[in-house]
């Protein structure tokens, strides 16, 4: 093969590659070539052949040249595939030659995000040794996953510390499990109802076991919804529970309850990697609500930092008005830790 010819074919593949790329040009008149991915949250995930991996606002692009297909979520969580392009900084739906802007009052995400299992792993201990002797643990660990009309939540946590003059005086001072677990089922975009259930003791309140069992109504005024701050979830629960406990030397008491339960998660924007989460619990007895009453509540950050691990800086404040003879009616936790998150 003579040069000539190697030369023509090296530039009829050149052109056979330039063809194949898409191409993003931006209103200021710049434009990038490579592979468009999906459109979410109002940006572009682009692999550029220049700059590798980045993300463009819709509202900066002029034309996206590109013959990929995306997935369109509508409100009522139905699906479909369709070609999407950017003009003008409006997404629009590519169909028989021509373009149509997508109506966003409908829809709720462009090419979602893939259902799968998040959670982490947490933990956070110390030692010391001198004049005092001791040692403290907290572990923490949460699963996760939402469904186009379900979502499950479940968590665990332990708490152990001790302490004393020497290692043969060491009395504990905390020592508290706790595992819950919930499941919901959205009967629309917002309103879902749940199933619920607790188990908890805690031997330096004396509390041999508690278990509740509860059902009700829930909701979701926004879900990872992005307000300039970064993407807020929120949402409120009504219902009714069954309560079961004993504290040492006592009986055991079972009775039902109301709860009320609302959730805030803030992933923050301009931080990555940052997240700001609240929670909290309200049940009180249904015959004696003003005199037996459960109230828990936590609100933490946490940051990941490299590769899927976290820092986690967490309070939580549990109160009870109902306890035994020599327990005190509030707890307060305050947990610094490292964690790993999927």
């Amino acid at each position: 093969m003579n040069t000539k010819v190697m030369a023509a074919a090296f530039a009829a593949a050149m052109a056979a590659s330039c063809a194949l790329a898409d191409k993003v040009t931006f209103k200021s008149g710049a434009f990038l070539t490579g592979e468009a991915d999906v459109i979410r949250d109002g940006k572009l995930s682009f692999k550029s052949d220049d700059l590798g991996a980045v993300e463009i606002d819709i509202e900066k692009i002029a034309t996206l040249e590109s013959d990929r297909d995306h997935v369109i979520q509508y409100t009522d969580n139905s699906k479909v595939t369709k070609k999407l392009s950017v003009s003008a900084g409006e997404i629009v739906v590519v169909e028989n030659g021509g373009m149509q802007k997508l109506d966003m009052e409908g829809v709720k995400a462009t090419d979602p995000e893939e259902e799968k299992w998040n959670g982490s792993i947490n933990f956070s201990g110390t030692a010391t040794r001198g004049n005092t002797v001791g040692e403290s643990a907290t572990f923490l660990a949460d699963a996760n996953r939402r469904w186009e009309e379900d979502r499950f939540t479940g968590s665990i946590g332990y708490f152990f510390a001790q302490s004393g003059d020497s290692k043969q005086d060491k009395q504990k001072t905390v020592s508290r499990f706790e595992a819950q677990a919930q499941e919901d089922h959205f009967w629309s975009t917002a309103v879902y109802s749940y199933l619920n259930g607790k188990y908890e003791f805690d031997r330096i309140m004396d509390l041999e076991y508690r278990w509740r069992l509860g059902t009700g109504l829930g909701y979701q005024w926004f879900e990872k919804q992005d307000f300039g701050l970064g993407k807020m979830s929120f949402n409120q629960e009504l219902g009714l529970a069954w309560v079961g406990e004993k504290y040492d030397h006592e009986k055991s008491d079972d009775y039902g309850a109301f709860r009320y339960g609302h959730h805030f998660a803030w992933t923050v924007a301009k931080i990555d990697g940052l997240d700001f989460i609240h929670n909290l619990e309200y049940i009180p007895e249904v015959d004696e609500w003003q005199d037996n009453y459960m109230l828990d509540t936590d609100v933490g950050l946490t940051y990941a930092f490299r590769a899927n691990w976290q820092l986690i800086a967490k309070a939580e404040w549990d109160y009870k008005s109902k306890v035994g003879d020599h327990t005190k009616h509030s707890d307060i936790r305050y947990i610094l830790g490292l964690g790993y998150k999927w």
